[in-house]
């Protein structure tokens, strides 16, 4: 992170903002998992198949900060569990946590988190974009969740090898493995929204956001790495946008992997206002 990106993030994040933020973290997990309390720490644990989840500060704790025993009492459980051993949060809202998941021996990642305010407007929609909202019966639903598994296979935003060659072979991936009609499901009941930009009839990129009440997070953006460089995530995330504002969210904000993404937001409107941390056993990465 360079310094020009550094003084965009505001030394003083609105406390508002942030608390708005929490909340939403801690809800958005507890619609498919269960919650071990570990003090100042919450274990969010999936009930039935699906992405684990991770372990973060507890909503509301009012005693003392976690300390690396807290961390190691909640990485025992995950490992009694199997489960990923992994913590994520806000580095504004609870700043000593990083030290104590760092004396735990686990290592943190930055990623710059973006808002875009209820003042903002959703960016605009690229020219030649053909972008749609899918429902959970759509044809291309398998496809579109298929191309963000491709994208983040080979990360970065410049043009790569993966493409619609391979695309066919993950959705029956995506279909098989459950993914399609538990996203199908989410759709259904409001949870989870989707949408994709085609070309003719294949989706080339797709993400998706996520409402709780007045805040969602736009997330799980991704190109297939040989359309990259032609606005598509940016069509996409304004389609997001746009769904979200006329459904009565009032806060959308994300996570970027890094710094080269964050600037593409940026100039889609988003603001920086604080950082996601993730804290990992050092070989996961």
């Amino acid at each position: 992170m360079t310094s020009d990106d550094l003084a965009a993030v505001p030394s003083a994040p609105d406390a508002d903002l942030l608390e708005e933020i929490e909340r939403y973290y801690d809800a958005v997990p507890r619609s498919a998992a269960r919650v071990e309390d570990f003090g100042p720490l919450s274990l969010f644990v999936r009930e039935g198949a699906g992405w684990p989840y991770y372990a973060r500060p507890a909503l509301g704790h009012q005693g003392a900060a976690a300390t690396a025993d807290d961390v190691r009492r909640v990485l025992d459980r995950q490992r009694e569990l199997g489960l990923p051993l992994a913590f994520e949060w806000v580095a504004e809202h609870d700043p000593l946590l990083r030290a104590a998941v760092e004396e735990a021996g686990l290592t943190v990642h930055e990623h710059p988190l973006l808002v875009l305010g209820p003042g903002q407007d959703a960016p605009d929609v690229p020219g030649g974009a053909s972008v749609r909202v899918l429902t959970g019966d759509d044809p291309a639903l398998a496809l579109a969740l298929a191309v963000p598994h491709l994208a983040f296979g080979e990360p970065g935003t410049g043009v790569g090898e993966a493409g619609v060659a391979l695309l066919a072979a993950r959705a029956e991936a995506v279909a098989a493995d459950g993914t399609a009609e538990r996203v199908a499901g989410r759709i259904a009941a409001g949870q989870t929204v989707l949408a994709a930009a085609f070309e003719g009839g294949t989706p080339l990129c797709a993400g998706q956001h996520n409402p709780v009440g007045p805040v969602t997070e736009v997330a799980g953006v991704g190109t297939l790495p040989s359309a990259r460089r032609r606005g598509l995530g940016q069509a996409v995330t304004a389609a997001l946008v746009a769904h979200a504002r006329a459904h009565g969210v009032r806060t959308v904000f994300l996570s970027a992997a890094d710094e080269d993404v964050a600037r593409i937001y940026r100039r889609a409107g988003f603001r920086p206002f604080a950082t996601a941390l993730i804290a990992e056993p050092v070989e996961t990465r």
